[in-house]
Protein backbone atom coordinates (compact mmCIF):
# COMPACT_ATOMS: atom_id res chain seq x y z
CA UNK A 1 0.00 0.00 0.00
CA UNK A 2 1.39 3.30 -0.88
CA UNK A 3 1.99 6.65 1.52
CA UNK A 4 -0.40 8.20 -0.14
CA UNK A 5 -3.44 5.52 0.56
CA UNK A 6 -2.33 5.72 4.17
CA UNK A 7 -2.47 9.28 4.59
CA UNK A 8 -5.48 10.94 6.79
CA UNK A 9 -7.41 12.92 4.42
CA UNK A 10 -9.67 12.19 1.85
CA UNK A 11 -10.11 15.10 -0.75
CA UNK A 12 -13.60 15.66 -2.09
CA UNK A 13 -14.19 16.92 -5.53
CA UNK A 14 -17.40 18.08 -7.33
CA UNK A 15 -16.93 18.17 -10.90
CA UNK A 16 -19.54 18.81 -13.38
CA UNK A 17 -18.72 19.01 -17.28
CA UNK A 18 -14.68 20.05 -15.98
CA UNK A 19 -12.93 18.71 -18.60
CA UNK A 20 -10.66 21.82 -18.86
CA UNK A 21 -9.87 21.61 -15.20
CA UNK A 22 -10.06 18.30 -13.85
CA UNK A 23 -6.98 16.31 -14.93
CA UNK A 24 -4.85 19.36 -13.12
CA UNK A 25 -6.95 19.25 -9.65
CA UNK A 26 -6.59 15.80 -9.20
CA UNK A 27 -2.91 15.66 -10.15
CA UNK A 28 -2.29 18.80 -7.80
CA UNK A 29 -3.83 16.86 -5.25
CA UNK A 30 -3.43 12.63 -5.28
CA UNK A 31 0.07 13.00 -4.65
CA UNK A 32 0.35 15.26 -2.21
CA UNK A 33 1.23 13.26 1.59
CA UNK A 34 -1.45 13.25 4.07
CA UNK A 35 -3.90 12.13 1.20
CA UNK A 36 -5.55 8.81 1.44
CA UNK A 37 -7.98 9.22 -1.08
CA UNK A 38 -9.37 11.54 -4.17
CA UNK A 39 -12.95 11.27 -4.42
CA UNK A 40 -14.44 12.78 -7.52
CA UNK A 41 -18.36 13.18 -8.13
CA UNK A 42 -19.22 13.20 -11.57
CA UNK A 43 -22.28 15.48 -11.36
CA UNK A 44 -23.99 14.32 -15.10
CA UNK A 45 -21.26 15.82 -16.71
CA UNK A 46 -22.21 15.57 -20.51
CA UNK A 47 -18.23 16.24 -21.70
CA UNK A 48 -15.10 14.27 -21.83
CA UNK A 49 -15.27 14.32 -17.56
CA UNK A 50 -15.78 11.05 -16.86
CA UNK A 51 -13.48 9.52 -19.79
CA UNK A 52 -10.55 11.87 -18.37
CA UNK A 53 -11.37 10.20 -14.92
CA UNK A 54 -11.15 6.85 -15.78
CA UNK A 55 -7.87 7.42 -17.54
CA UNK A 56 -6.29 8.89 -14.74
CA UNK A 57 -7.98 6.08 -12.00
CA UNK A 58 -5.10 3.85 -14.61
CA UNK A 59 -2.64 6.41 -12.96
CA UNK A 60 -3.67 6.85 -9.04
CA UNK A 61 -4.78 4.20 -6.92
CA UNK A 62 -6.07 6.85 -4.45
CA UNK A 63 -8.34 7.51 -6.46
CA UNK A 64 -12.20 7.15 -6.62
CA UNK A 65 -15.12 8.20 -9.08
CA UNK A 66 -18.61 8.66 -7.91
CA UNK A 67 -21.53 9.43 -11.48
CA UNK A 68 -24.50 10.62 -9.82
CA UNK A 69 -27.67 10.79 -12.33
CA UNK A 70 -30.13 12.65 -10.96
CA UNK A 71 -30.37 15.64 -8.38
CA UNK A 72 -32.89 15.36 -5.16
CA UNK A 73 -35.26 18.05 -4.61
CA UNK A 74 -34.25 20.84 -2.46
CA UNK A 75 -30.84 19.79 -2.78
CA UNK A 76 -27.97 22.19 -4.89
CA UNK A 77 -26.16 20.13 -7.22
CA UNK A 78 -22.26 21.38 -5.45
CA UNK A 79 -24.01 20.46 -2.30
CA UNK A 80 -25.88 16.96 -3.06
CA UNK A 81 -21.83 15.88 -5.01
CA UNK A 82 -20.31 16.83 -1.51
CA UNK A 83 -22.76 15.30 0.68
CA UNK A 84 -21.92 11.80 -1.56
CA UNK A 85 -18.40 11.94 -1.12
CA UNK A 86 -18.44 12.51 2.36
CA UNK A 87 -20.71 9.56 2.96
CA UNK A 88 -17.83 7.29 1.30
CA UNK A 89 -15.23 9.04 2.65
CA UNK A 90 -12.74 7.56 5.11
CA UNK A 91 -10.36 9.77 6.24
CA UNK A 92 -10.25 11.70 9.77
CA UNK A 93 -9.73 14.84 7.74
CA UNK A 94 -11.80 16.07 4.61
CA UNK A 95 -10.63 18.70 2.16
CA UNK A 96 -13.58 19.88 0.20
CA UNK A 97 -12.32 21.61 -3.22
CA UNK A 98 -12.91 22.53 -6.38
CA UNK A 99 -12.01 20.90 -9.99
CA UNK A 100 -10.58 24.43 -11.09
CA UNK A 101 -8.67 24.80 -7.92
CA UNK A 102 -4.88 23.58 -8.21
CA UNK A 103 -2.71 23.25 -4.94
CA UNK A 104 1.01 23.57 -4.47
CA UNK A 105 3.09 20.60 -3.86
CA UNK A 106 3.40 19.99 -0.32
CA UNK A 107 0.73 22.21 0.76
CA UNK A 108 -1.95 19.52 2.08
CA UNK A 109 0.82 18.84 4.78
CA UNK A 110 1.72 22.09 5.58
CA UNK A 111 -2.18 22.99 6.02
CA UNK A 112 -2.81 19.70 7.82
CA UNK A 113 -0.27 20.43 10.36
CA UNK A 114 -1.03 24.30 11.02
CA UNK A 115 -5.38 23.16 11.43
CA UNK A 116 -4.08 20.63 13.93
CA UNK A 117 -1.62 23.15 15.60
CA UNK A 118 -4.00 25.86 15.84
CA UNK A 119 -6.35 23.41 17.18
CA UNK A 120 -9.05 24.32 14.51
CA UNK A 121 -11.78 21.91 12.99
CA UNK A 122 -11.92 23.96 10.08
CA UNK A 123 -9.31 25.48 8.28
CA UNK A 124 -10.31 27.59 4.87
CA UNK A 125 -8.47 29.79 2.39
CA UNK A 126 -9.39 32.32 -0.23
CA UNK A 127 -6.85 31.24 -2.76
CA UNK A 128 -4.70 32.95 -5.50
CA UNK A 129 -6.62 33.79 -8.63
CA UNK A 130 -6.09 33.05 -12.05
CA UNK A 131 -6.93 35.89 -14.44
CA UNK A 132 -5.64 35.88 -18.00
CA UNK A 133 -8.47 37.82 -19.69
CA UNK A 134 -9.65 41.81 -18.98
CA UNK A 135 -12.81 40.99 -17.91
CA UNK A 136 -11.11 38.67 -14.94
CA UNK A 137 -8.74 41.55 -14.30
CA UNK A 138 -11.46 43.66 -14.01
CA UNK A 139 -13.98 42.07 -11.67
CA UNK A 140 -12.62 38.73 -10.16
CA UNK A 141 -10.25 41.15 -7.99
CA UNK A 142 -12.55 43.60 -6.85
CA UNK A 143 -14.83 41.05 -6.05
CA UNK A 144 -12.44 39.30 -2.97
CA UNK A 145 -11.49 42.75 -2.01
CA UNK A 146 -15.18 43.43 -1.09
CA UNK A 147 -15.54 39.76 0.23
CA UNK A 148 -11.93 40.56 2.34
CA UNK A 149 -13.54 43.60 3.79
CA UNK A 150 -16.80 42.08 4.95
CA UNK A 151 -15.36 38.53 6.45
CA UNK A 152 -12.29 39.56 7.80
CA UNK A 153 -9.74 36.95 8.47
CA UNK A 154 -8.79 38.38 11.55
CA UNK A 155 -12.43 38.11 13.19
CA UNK A 156 -13.54 34.70 10.74
CA UNK A 157 -10.90 33.13 12.73
CA UNK A 158 -11.26 34.69 16.32
CA UNK A 159 -13.64 32.51 18.61
CA UNK A 160 -15.03 35.53 20.04
CA UNK A 161 -16.34 36.74 16.90
CA UNK A 162 -19.74 36.05 15.53
CA UNK A 163 -18.82 36.75 12.17
CA UNK A 164 -17.90 33.04 10.18
CA UNK A 165 -16.41 32.17 6.49
CA UNK A 166 -15.13 29.81 4.74
CA UNK A 167 -14.59 29.42 0.97
CA UNK A 168 -15.66 26.09 -1.07
CA UNK A 169 -12.41 26.15 -3.36
CA UNK A 170 -10.45 25.38 -0.21
CA UNK A 171 -12.29 23.62 3.26
CA UNK A 172 -10.02 21.34 5.81
CA UNK A 173 -12.34 20.08 8.11
CA UNK A 174 -11.94 17.34 10.49
CA UNK A 175 -14.72 14.37 9.87
CA UNK A 176 -15.68 15.25 13.55
CA UNK A 177 -16.59 18.11 13.29
CA UNK A 178 -18.06 17.75 9.41
CA UNK A 179 -20.65 14.89 11.50
CA UNK A 180 -21.22 17.16 14.32
CA UNK A 181 -21.99 20.24 12.04
CA UNK A 182 -24.82 18.30 9.87
CA UNK A 183 -22.49 18.30 7.18
CA UNK A 184 -23.55 19.55 3.85
CA UNK A 185 -26.89 17.58 4.27
CA UNK A 186 -27.42 20.51 6.67
CA UNK A 187 -27.01 22.98 4.33
CA UNK A 188 -27.87 21.22 0.84
CA UNK A 189 -30.20 24.33 -0.27
CA UNK A 190 -27.57 27.18 0.17
CA UNK A 191 -26.48 29.47 -2.31
CA UNK A 192 -23.45 29.77 -0.15
CA UNK A 193 -23.12 26.52 0.99
CA UNK A 194 -19.60 27.16 2.33
CA UNK A 195 -20.15 30.13 4.36
CA UNK A 196 -23.43 28.30 5.74
CA UNK A 197 -21.08 25.19 6.78
CA UNK A 198 -18.78 27.68 8.39
CA UNK A 199 -21.57 29.22 10.37
CA UNK A 200 -22.98 26.09 11.46
CA UNK A 201 -19.26 25.07 12.52
CA UNK A 202 -19.26 28.15 14.55
CA UNK A 203 -22.36 27.76 16.15
CA UNK A 204 -21.76 24.12 17.23
CA UNK A 205 -18.28 25.75 19.10
CA UNK A 206 -16.12 24.54 16.88
CA UNK A 207 -12.85 27.13 15.70
CA UNK A 208 -11.52 28.38 12.02
CA UNK A 209 -9.14 29.50 10.63
CA UNK A 210 -9.44 31.56 7.99
CA UNK A 211 -6.64 32.40 5.54
CA UNK A 212 -5.30 33.93 2.50
CA UNK A 213 -4.36 31.34 0.48
CA UNK A 214 -2.39 32.11 -3.00
CA UNK A 215 0.98 30.64 -1.88
CA UNK A 216 -1.24 27.06 -1.06
CA UNK A 217 -3.11 27.14 -3.60
CA UNK A 218 -4.69 29.22 -7.36
CA UNK A 219 -7.93 28.88 -9.05
CA UNK A 220 -9.53 29.93 -12.13
CA UNK A 221 -12.95 30.73 -11.77
CA UNK A 222 -14.78 31.21 -14.66
CA UNK A 223 -13.83 30.42 -18.56
CA UNK A 224 -16.12 32.86 -20.27
CA UNK A 225 -17.89 36.13 -19.01
CA UNK A 226 -21.08 34.06 -19.50
CA UNK A 227 -20.13 31.84 -16.60
CA UNK A 228 -18.83 34.77 -14.47
CA UNK A 229 -22.49 36.81 -14.98
CA UNK A 230 -23.79 33.62 -13.84
CA UNK A 231 -21.53 32.59 -10.89
CA UNK A 232 -21.43 35.88 -9.55
CA UNK A 233 -25.28 36.88 -10.10
CA UNK A 234 -25.32 33.61 -7.74
CA UNK A 235 -23.36 34.73 -5.23
CA UNK A 236 -22.96 38.13 -5.08
CA UNK A 237 -26.70 38.77 -2.90
CA UNK A 238 -26.09 35.99 -0.77
CA UNK A 239 -22.63 37.01 0.13
CA UNK A 240 -24.07 40.67 0.66
CA UNK A 241 -25.99 39.01 3.97
CA UNK A 242 -29.50 38.85 1.67
CA UNK A 243 -30.08 42.49 1.91
CA UNK A 244 -30.89 45.15 -0.30
CA UNK A 245 -29.75 47.49 2.16
CA UNK A 246 -25.99 45.92 1.98
CA UNK A 247 -26.61 45.77 -2.04
CA UNK A 248 -27.08 49.89 -2.29
CA UNK A 249 -24.69 50.28 0.23
CA UNK A 250 -22.10 48.87 -1.89
CA UNK A 251 -23.26 50.21 -4.95
CA UNK A 252 -23.11 53.57 -3.62
CA UNK A 253 -19.79 53.42 -2.57
CA UNK A 254 -18.71 51.89 -5.86
CA UNK A 255 -20.01 54.40 -7.78
CA UNK A 256 -18.68 57.53 -5.50
CA UNK A 257 -15.31 55.97 -4.88
CA UNK A 258 -14.71 54.59 -8.15
CA UNK A 259 -17.02 55.23 -11.41
CA UNK A 260 -17.72 58.89 -10.60
CA UNK A 261 -13.82 60.23 -9.96
CA UNK A 262 -12.94 59.12 -13.37
CA UNK A 263 -15.83 60.39 -15.37
CA UNK A 264 -15.25 63.84 -13.75
CA UNK A 265 -11.32 63.46 -14.96
CA UNK A 266 -12.95 62.66 -18.46
CA UNK A 267 -15.11 65.19 -18.38
CA UNK A 268 -12.63 68.30 -16.65
CA UNK A 269 -10.53 66.43 -19.70
CA UNK A 270 -12.63 67.26 -22.79
CA UNK A 271 -13.48 71.30 -20.73
CA UNK A 272 -9.76 71.50 -21.43
CA UNK A 273 -9.19 70.17 -25.10
CA UNK A 274 -10.98 73.69 -26.37
CA UNK A 275 -9.25 75.93 -23.45
CA UNK A 276 -5.67 74.35 -25.02
CA UNK A 277 -6.46 75.53 -28.51
CA UNK A 278 -6.96 79.04 -27.42
CA UNK A 279 -4.45 79.13 -24.70
CA UNK A 280 -6.27 79.59 -21.68
CA UNK A 281 -6.81 77.20 -18.85
CA UNK A 282 -10.15 78.07 -16.89
CA UNK A 283 -8.77 78.03 -13.50
CA UNK A 284 -11.83 75.78 -12.30
CA UNK A 285 -11.78 73.22 -15.26
CA UNK A 286 -7.91 73.20 -14.91
CA UNK A 287 -8.37 72.38 -10.69
CA UNK A 288 -11.45 70.13 -10.98
CA UNK A 289 -9.14 67.97 -13.24
CA UNK A 290 -6.56 67.65 -10.99
CA UNK A 291 -8.45 66.82 -8.21
CA UNK A 292 -10.09 64.03 -10.07
CA UNK A 293 -6.89 62.73 -10.91
CA UNK A 294 -5.54 62.72 -7.64
CA UNK A 295 -8.78 60.99 -6.51
CA UNK A 296 -8.73 58.29 -9.36
CA UNK A 297 -4.73 57.52 -8.21
CA UNK A 298 -5.32 57.38 -4.97
CA UNK A 299 -7.96 54.55 -5.71
CA UNK A 300 -5.88 52.83 -7.65
CA UNK A 301 -2.92 53.58 -5.16
CA UNK A 302 -5.36 52.01 -1.91
CA UNK A 303 -6.79 48.89 -4.25
CA UNK A 304 -3.21 47.97 -5.77
CA UNK A 305 -2.50 48.00 -1.83
CA UNK A 306 -5.15 45.40 -0.74
CA UNK A 307 -5.01 43.14 -3.84
CA UNK A 308 -1.04 42.81 -2.38
CA UNK A 309 -2.23 41.76 0.94
CA UNK A 310 -4.97 39.42 -0.55
CA UNK A 311 -1.57 37.88 -2.48
CA UNK A 312 -3.43 38.68 -5.54
CA UNK A 313 -1.28 40.51 -8.51
CA UNK A 314 -1.41 44.46 -7.56
CA UNK A 315 -1.24 45.04 -11.46
CA UNK A 316 -5.35 44.28 -12.03
CA UNK A 317 -5.39 47.76 -10.43
CA UNK A 318 -5.34 49.15 -13.62
CA UNK A 319 -8.76 47.77 -14.44
CA UNK A 320 -10.37 49.27 -11.33
CA UNK A 321 -11.97 51.63 -14.13
CA UNK A 322 -13.43 48.80 -16.22
CA UNK A 323 -14.43 46.74 -13.01
CA UNK A 324 -16.58 49.22 -10.82
CA UNK A 325 -19.15 50.05 -13.34
CA UNK A 326 -20.12 45.92 -14.56
CA UNK A 327 -19.37 44.80 -10.64
CA UNK A 328 -21.95 47.38 -9.71
CA UNK A 329 -24.11 45.87 -12.48
CA UNK A 330 -23.78 42.51 -11.13
CA UNK A 331 -24.95 43.48 -7.66
CA UNK A 332 -27.66 44.86 -9.14
CA UNK A 333 -28.08 41.84 -11.17
CA UNK A 334 -27.81 39.75 -8.84
CA UNK A 335 -30.51 41.38 -6.15
CA UNK A 336 -33.01 40.96 -9.29
CA UNK A 337 -32.12 37.28 -9.59
CA UNK A 338 -32.38 36.47 -5.60
CA UNK A 339 -35.52 38.72 -6.22
CA UNK A 340 -37.38 36.69 -8.34
CA UNK A 341 -36.39 33.83 -6.97
CA UNK A 342 -34.24 32.19 -9.29
CA UNK A 343 -30.39 31.78 -10.11
CA UNK A 344 -28.96 30.13 -13.32
CA UNK A 345 -25.75 28.01 -13.04
CA UNK A 346 -23.92 25.24 -15.09
CA UNK A 347 -27.02 24.94 -17.08
CA UNK A 348 -29.23 24.42 -13.58
CA UNK A 349 -32.15 26.89 -12.52
CA UNK A 350 -32.48 27.23 -8.65
CA UNK A 351 -35.24 28.80 -6.59
CA UNK A 352 -33.57 30.79 -4.24
CA UNK A 353 -34.36 31.51 -0.41
CA UNK A 354 -32.95 33.09 2.48
CA UNK A 355 -29.21 31.95 2.03
CA UNK A 356 -27.51 33.53 4.80
CA UNK A 357 -29.99 32.06 7.68
CA UNK A 358 -27.96 31.56 11.04
CA UNK A 359 -27.01 27.91 11.40
CA UNK A 360 -29.78 26.12 13.86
Amino acid sequence: MTEEIQGRVSVLIPARNEEANIESAVRSVAAQREVREVIVVDDQSSDRTGEILERLKREFANLRTIRVESLPAGWMGKTNALATAARVATGDWFLFTDADTQHRPESLAALLARAEGEHADLLSLSPGQRVPTWWEKAVVPLVYVGLARRFKFEEVSDPQSPVAAANGQYILISRKMYVRSGGYEAVRAEVLDDVALARRVKAKGGRIVFLPGAVWAETRMYGTFREMWEGWTKNLYALCGGKMTNIMTTVTRTVLLDCLPALAFAAFLVGLIPSLRHSALPPGVALGAVISLMAVAGRQWNYRRKLGRLGLDPSAAKYLILGAPIYSLLLLNSARAHAMGRVRWKGREYRTGNSTKRAE
